[in-house]
């Protein structure tokens, strides 16, 4: 385990992912830095929003879910375990528990809410943060057996036999909307994913097998996966684009240079101030 950088400097989207008319689902966890606005819902596994995230449709969560303070639901939140609902949160549906609420102050949801398990009134401490807090001054002071059984224990035997999946990311400040998915860090796009909408970002990488309806842009460097589909424009302002094979654009590109491998299709202009290569084999971007 790293505490080197922060979990929340880039935003990421496992594999499978797929943005539906209501909501982004995934299969794994969900992880909303602060202030972000998604206008749509979200179905995960566990679903965690900083202070004032914004969720334009419904949470589903299918283990716990997490709202910081002024965070606001515009539908319904259903969770299949605990929730913890920070001071001043807002909910325009209902709030449905299968397990124990821990609720803040001054929540307001508008049509009610129930809890199968425990109810429990106050500010929730903000338990996730404390963990990696006390996981870093463990590992800092040299106490890695600790931290490992501190891990082993949090963590059921079953759920580490099952393969793991990684979280849907977004970082702090970011929007996501049918019409574009903005933020100001590096942007990751895993494999076989079906995404709406334009995705700016400082630099963007995109996995094999994607549909992604909409143009991509970027400070710095593109990669699109092996069949992949862009139904849009790539343009980066300063940056190289790399298409792998049998990847298509079905609109211009703009870069500096370009590297197409074999099969990669680009239906539209290719303006690039550098050079353009064709038909070679995968290489890295400097």
């Amino acid at each position: 385990m790293s505490f080197s950088r922060d979990p929340l400097d880039e935003l990421v989207v496992p594999d499978g992912t797929e943005v539906k008319e209501v909501a982004v689902e995934t299969d794994g966890d969900v992880l909303v830095g602060s202030r972000a606005t998604i206008d749509f819902g979200i179905r995960g596994r566990n679903v965690l929003a900083g202070e004032s995230v914004e969720v334009g449709g419904e949470i589903e969560a299918e283990g716990d879910c997490r709202l910081d303070m002024w965070c606001d639901v515009a539908q319904n939140v259903l969770v299949a375990e605990d929730a913890y609902i920070g001071e001043r949160v807002h909910i325009g549906g209902q709030l449905k528990v299968a397990g124990d609420l821990d609720i803040g102050d001054d929540v307001d949801i508008e049509e009610g809410f129930e809890a199968n398990g425990w109810i429990v009134i106050r500010n929730p401490m903000p338990t996730i943060v404390l963990l990696f807090v006390y996981l870093k001054h463990l590992l800092l002071v040299g106490e890695e057996d600790t931290a490992q059984r501190l891990i082993s224990e949090l963590v059921d035997e079953e759920e580490l036999d099952q393969p793991s999946t990684d979280p849907l990311v977004i970082p702090p400040n970011s929007t996501l909307s049918d019409d574009a998915w903005r933020t100001s860090t590096p942007a990751t796009i895993g494999s076989d994913c079906r995404l709406h909408g334009n995705v700016r970002a400082e630099t963007l990488e995109v996995g094999d097998e994607c549909n992604v309806f909409g143009s991509l842009r970027a400070r710095g460097d593109i990669r699109i996966g092996e069949e992949t589909r862009i139904h849009g424009d790539l343009t980066t302002r300063d940056g190289d684009v790399v298409i792998e094979g049998d990847a298509r654009v079905l609109g211009d590109v703009s870069c500096t240079n370009l590297d197409l491998a074999p099969g990669a299709e680009v239906d539209g202009t290719i303006r690039a101030s550098g050079e353009v290569t064709m038909g070679t084999t995968e290489r890295e971007l400097e």
